[in-house]
């Protein structure tokens, strides 16, 4: 039995036993960092800034059998604004030819950009190892419901969604790419470089190559992570693409993972946003896999993954789900496909 919620201060403990078990940071294994997070996520639930740049939402996986928090998502209402730009490579291409020779070559190229009038992020996506492959597809519903709570509140996100996405890492975590290039211009750690810059990006534009950058110049190894992405990241850049985000030729300036962007609307789930009253069958041929949220749950956001159909104006579900989430016939709700 499971629902994902948003995020309580009760949950600092559990979240910070997620952290510990891979380098993620978006999730610090810092308790002090972590409850700073969620603070900001609850503020951003009951009483949204009008800066979006300044709201998080946290959204939480929890086991209610066991109790536990097993998993977790994030929304950033603005990722880059004038004091805190959005900052990239562009990924393009430079002809070069001699006449006197005959001989051309086409090069990959990078190019630091930035953008003062950012996206909405999505990120933060991590689930206990032991619930992965799990069939309730606990995965993907932890994913989607950041589209769940967007499409019901679409004035608090902008109108492009932004996601990065990892890209192959070596053994010991480290990034081909800022082997390759911010290492000789910054002389740290890419995971120290990484955490500085979610406090810090000047150092970014003042220190980071402005010119063209040639891939030929790179090992192979970083040109190979350049647009990539890691063999855990493959099936979020599947979904992604399944539900209308695109490749933005924009890679991160650290490591080269890519970024994937979609207009708010032309997102399917969200674009597929249904409202309706729930009603409670015996019917063996609900099969379609669906989140839903109560009516009256909106401003303390909880939502629950079930299986039913969509059939005028009403959410069937089964007997089962009905008992397992504490749902009731003839109440309202919202929801998306999964």
């Amino acid at each position: 039995m499971f629902r994902i919620r948003a995020v309580k201060e009760s949950d600092l403990a559990d979240l910070f036993e997620l952290s510990q078990l891979l380098v993620f940071i978006n999730l610090p294994a810092d308790k002090n960092l972590l409850k700073k997070q969620i603070n900001a996520s609850i503020k951003s639930f009951t009483t949204p800034d009008k800066n979006l740049e300044r709201n998080y939402y946290i959204f939480v996986l929890e086991d209610l059998k066991n109790r536990k928090v097993i998993g977790a998502s994030m929304i950033h209402g603005k990722h880059g604004t004038e004091d805190e730009p959005h900052y990239y490579l562009k990924v393009g291409q430079e002809h070069k030819f001699s006449k006197s020779l005959n001989t051309g070559f086409v090069h990959g190229t990078l190019k630091l950009g930035l953008e003062t009038d950012g996206y909405t992020e999505i990120g933060g996506l991590v689930l206990h190892p032991d619930f992965r492959g799990n069939p309730n597809k606990l995965g993907k519903s932890l994913s989607f419901v950041r589209f769940l709570y967007m499409a019901f509140h679409l004035d608090k996100f902008t109108e492009y969604i932004h996601s990065e996405l990892m890209p192959p890492l070596d053994s010991h975590g480290n990034s081909p790419l800022w082997e390759a290039i911010g290492r000789r211009f910054m002389n740290m750690d890419y995971v120290e470089a990484d955490l500085l810059s979610r406090e810090n990006k000047e150092f970014i534009l003042n220190l980071f190559p402005s010119d063209t950058i040639y891939g030929t110049l790179l090992t192979p190894e970083a040109r190979n992570a350049i647009g990539k992405v890691g063999d855990q990241t493959k099936p979020v850049k599947k979904m992604l693409e399944s539900i209308g985000f695109h490749y933005t030729d924009e890679v991160d300036p650290f490591d080269g993972g890519p970024h994937y962007r979609a207009k708010k609307e032309n997102i399917t789930p969200i674009a597929n946003r249904f409202e309706g009253t729930i009603k409670i069958s015996d019917s063996e041929s609900l099969d379609q896999k669906m989140i839903i949220t109560t009516a009256d749950e909106m401003n303390d956001f909880c939502a629950v993954p079930v299986n039913g159909i969509l059939q005028n104006n009403q959410i069937i579900i089964s007997k089962e789900d009905a008992q397992t989430h504490q749902l009731k016939d003839g109440q309202k709700s919202k929801g998306i496909f999964i």
